[in-house]
């Protein structure tokens, strides 16, 4: 009985680890990856849903403010089965476009501004965090697997 629960609630069940470079260029239009899939007990997985987000600050003390944008997102639609006590591996790619604040662009834009916008910036607390989430599908089980990881985009 205790056994049966603990599988539907995903426990001892499957779990994800992301493994992502450590930067990639912004240039760039999709973002390499590798989700390894591991698990004590025998399960199967049906989807995986992988998405970059931007985490935006801006400000300073009680004018801080934060914003999330979606980059980019894909979702894997296939039967992934995971051994008892083995794992399994999957390479993806998320395309994905950053977005430019105009600040962003005037910097790009125009060189004789770059160093102005770049201390203007520094003053304003302006600062962008990048994530990879990933939640997988597991047939039988109420709570899906998560993993997130940083990445730096340059």
């Amino acid at each position: 009985m205790f056994g049966k629960v603990k599988k539907w609630l995903g426990i001892e069940g499957t779990k994800l680890e992301l493994i992502l470079p450590e930067e990639w260029p912004a240039n760039e239009q999709s973002l390499p990856g590798r989700v390894r899939l591991f698990s004590k007990n025998a399960q199967v997985v049906t989807s995986i849903k992988l998405v970059l987000i931007e985490r935006y600050n801006r400000g300073r003390g009680k004018d801080k403010r934060t914003d999330e944008y979606l980059l980019g997102e894909t979702t894997i639609h296939r039967r992934i089965e995971v051994p008892a006590e083995g794992s399994a591996e999957l390479k993806f790619e998320i395309p994905f476009s950053v977005i430019q604040s105009d600040m962003d662009k005037l910097e790009d834009r125009n060189i004789l501004t770059r160093n102005f916008v770049r201390a203007a910036k520094w003053l304003e607390g302006v600062q962008s965090q990048f994530r990879v989430e990933a939640e997988a599908t597991v047939e039988g089980v109420a709570l899906s697997p998560f993993e997130r990881k940083e990445v730096r985009i340059i």
